[in-house]
């Protein structure tokens, strides 16, 4: 159900950026006066599973759910209509037109997916405001996975500074190591400050890793909440017991006694809690569920910090977030071509992505996804490859600037090997994703 959940999330996700990019070429083909001929979601190779034509365009759902198109009369793209082309040009094809406004009309999805990156962004604020846990407030400091051990920190380390710059939110740490390439981690450690080096090769492994719990919030264990059923209900565990040891072992935080659940299902053993102030010792059955109990979660033991918004000011907070998804998207893609870091290893495909959705229907996890999504969407389409919008983009701005236009033949050609070359990255991607399944 999960699996099922998450796909839903990530075809509709899709289906609505493809709808707008291509929407984004529609409407600047139009306001041209280019014929369009086609608007599809999805590729419909073969056959369509749903199409109907108004006016001169037929509009349709296609088999394959691999993007979408418009075909625009006398443009040389993915249809790859040569018949059309051996034609002379008339009036209403893109190839008749000024080259400043076949520019415009290929920029236009990209464009459009920058606006809808805008909107949702700016949207998501003015509905759900911005809400954190400020490193400040972490008064048992973080815990840490074995990567960040390796790279010197410890769990009960308070964030001081990253290379001497202040950090307000906890994700700040990750992304001033692995975007801006930060060399240095200052904490406090026993009450004394501590200084730490980022040593080389850290970067690669937090990437290759890439298990998203680097540093994360340490907090007592507190029950929230007893799950009917559970071995914590038959134990009479109740809300507000903290649980601070197991088996005689201290272990006053989540980060230890999850493990010790973990390594520990279908087996009763003793746990240590306070109750209103006593300190009792209770056995519990642990199933492979866990306890069946719902903890209470850092934010609501610490304090979060929430910045609302009105509609009109969540339109430039929605701006300045789209630039800054924007601009750390661009520095994640040049660890790809690092040699270093070797980060093509973790490029993923359809499963990478459908990891990321929410496990239920999370309507702000979904927006805040689709939003990074329309970002990216923007980006790679930019990207000089033929094929792509900014193939096309670079041919016309060749043109613009040598006053010669490339050639029809040479423009098929480029077409083609722009396709295989994105095939074969789909087919890596993906390959990728099942790699990483079988391990």
């Amino acid at each position: 159900m999960i699996i099922l959940i998450k796909a839903l999330q990530l075809i509709l996700s899709l289906s609505i950026l493809v709808i707008v990019h291509e929407f984004g070429h529609f409407i600047a083909a139009r306001i041209f006066k280019t014929k369009v001929e086609k608007f599809y979601l999805f590729f419909d190779w073969g056959f369509s599973i749903l199409k109907y034509k108004k006016g001169e365009t037929e509009y349709g759902i296609g088999w394959l759910p691999l993007g979408g198109y418009v075909k625009i009369a006398g443009m040389v793209d993915e249809s790859m209509d040569k018949e059309q082309m051996k034609l002379p040009a008339q009036p209403w094809e893109f190839r008749s037109k000024p080259a400043w406004q076949r520019l415009i009309i290929m920029m236009g999805g990209i464009v459009m997916n920058v606006i809808l990156g805008i909107f949702i962004y700016s949207m998501i604020l003015f509905a759900w405001g911005e809400e954190y846990i400020p490193v400040a407030n972490m008064q048992n400091g973080v815990s840490v996975d074995s990567t960040a051990m390796r790279m010197g920190l410890q769990n009960g380390d308070k964030i001081i500074s990253v290379d001497g710059g202040s950090v307000e939110k906890l994700n700040d740490v990750f992304v001033k190591i692995v975007f801006d390439g930060a060399k240095t981690i200052q904490v406090e450690r026993a009450g004394q400050k501590v200084d730490i080096t980022i040593a080389a090769g850290s970067l690669k492994e937090i990437i290759s890793t890439a298990k998203g719990d680097l540093i994360k919030e340490r907090f007592p264990f507190y029950i929230d909440s007893v799950l009917s059923g559970g071995g914590a209900e038959k134990s009479h565990i109740k809300k507000g017991d903290q649980f601070i040891g197991a088996n005689g072992v201290l272990m006053p935080y989540h980060d230890q006694i999850f493990p010790f659940i973990e390594a520990n299902k279908n087996k009763t053993c003793e746990f240590t809690i306070i109750r209103n102030g006593d300190t009792i010792i209770v056995p519990v059955k642990i199933s492979e569920e866990g306890l069946g109990v719902h903890i209470v979660l850092p934010g609501k033991l610490y304090g979060t910090k929430k910045i609302e918004y009105g509609f009109w000011a969540s339109f430039p907070a929605g701006y300045n977030k789209t630039w800054n998804t924007l601009g750390n998207y661009v520095k994640q893609f040049k660890l790809i071509f690092s040699p270093e870091v070797q980060g093509y290893k973790q490029i993923g495909g359809f499963i990478t992505m459908g990891k990321v959705m929410s496990p239920t229907w999370d309507w702000q996890s979904f927006w805040s996804f689709s939003a990074f999504l329309s970002i990216a969407l923007a980006f790679m389409n930019f990207l000089p490859i033929p094929a792509l919008d900014g193939g096309h983009v670079l041919f016309t701005l060749y043109e613009m600037v040598t006053k010669r236009k490339p050639s029809d033949k040479f423009l098929e050609y480029a077409q083609v090997v722009g396709m295989v070359f994105l095939l074969a990255l789909m087919i890596f991607a993906n390959g990728n994703d099942i790699i990483k399944l079988f391990r």
